[in-house]
């Protein structure tokens, strides 16, 4: 008993904290990611802005300027569960602005990537912050296509004449299974939440002078996948908008997470997508979360609550651990 409430307070000494984003670039994004980041840059286009990332770091209370990999390695358990300590963050959360196209590229599944020496595969999701009229996205090939037609099509720079398209409207969620061809068009704005991983095949790139993963990209290929969008489930005052192997993705509006019904043991995060949150509790000081900036809940921390200053929508991710 001794030894299980000296665990227990060692958990709780862990509160919970802002990261700061990490933009990166990339050849498809914007060199200014106004209204969304006061974010400028004169060089190569920012593409993503890192959530989660490992080189995230705390903003506020006593783990401010450590980067989320220095807190994960010194409090794994504290922050993601017990038995977790060693384990790398289990979710990699971002958000995509695309100005042009991205390439059309598939993700292995864990069995493939470990054939090839990585940890794990790369499944995600996309909730649409925003969408113009006309944005899409390609979300798997169209059925009744073969194999070798891929490979031709993308020989002969026809690859877009296979790809399903599916049309993005604002609060939309699109899972992305491993194995699914995809990519993502101009237009959109989105929330991407995703098993810590950055292996990417690219499979046809519109004649852009980047490396293509042919051979491996056509092995993770899988013609029939779980992709596509998601239907949201009513639940408590929330909206459940993903829910499958590796992640939980909630729509929070009328109701907020809270202490009590949060789930057991387990590392949230907090992302406002519209309004501004106030996060208080025992043990350390309160902080502000306005939109587009994330909140980490450690899995220790029992005494905390968030609060709207305005009206809020606020989505909670959950890691689904093994």
């Amino acid at each position: 008993m001794a030894q299980n409430q000296a665990y227990w307070r060692y958990m709780q000494g862990l509160t919970p904290f802002r990261l700061a984003p990490y933009f990166r670039t990339r050849i498809w994004g914007f060199n200014d990611l106004s209204p969304w980041f006061d974010y400028k840059t004169d060089g190569e286009p920012i593409g993503e802005v890192w959530l989660t990332g490992e080189m995230c770091t705390a903003e506020t209370g006593s783990l401010k300027g450590l980067s989320l990999k220095e807190i994960t390695s010194a409090h794994g358990d504290a922050l993601m569960g017990s038995g977790r300590a060693g384990e790398e963050f289990p979710l990699l959360v971002k958000i995509l602005f695309p100005k042009e196209k991205l390439s059309v590229q598939v993700h292995p599944d864990d069995a493939l990537a470990q054939k090839y020496g990585e940890p794990r595969g790369k499944t995600e999701c996309w909730y649409a912050l925003d969408a113009q009229p006309g944005a899409e996205v390609a979300l798997g090939i169209k059925p009744g296509t073969q194999p070798e037609q891929v490979r031709v099509a993308i020989q002969k720079s026809r690859l877009e004449d296979l790809l399903d398209m599916v049309p993005v409207r604002k609060g939309d969620m699109i899972f992305v299974d491993a194995g699914t061809v995809h990519a993502i068009g101009p237009g959109s704005v989105l929330l991407e939440t995703q098993q810590t991983s950055d292996l990417t095949y690219r499979m046809y790139d519109y004649g852009r002078p980047r490396e293509l993963h042919l051979e491996k990209s056509l092995e993770a290929m899988r013609l029939t996948t779980g992709a596509g969008k998601m239907t949201p489930k009513n639940v408590d005052g929330h909206s459940i908008l993903i829910d499958q192997k590796y992640f939980r993705v909630e729509r929070w509006k009328e109701a907020l997470p809270s202490a009590e019904n949060a789930a057991a043991d387990v590392v949230q995060l907090f992302f406002v997508a519209e309004g501004k949150l106030k996060v208080e509790g025992q043990g350390f000081e309160q902080f502000s979360l306005d939109r587009y900036q994330i909140a980490v809940i450690p899995a220790g921390a029992r005494d905390w609550k968030v609060t709207a200053e305005t009206t809020a929508e606020v989505i909670r991710i959950l890691p689904h651990l093994a």
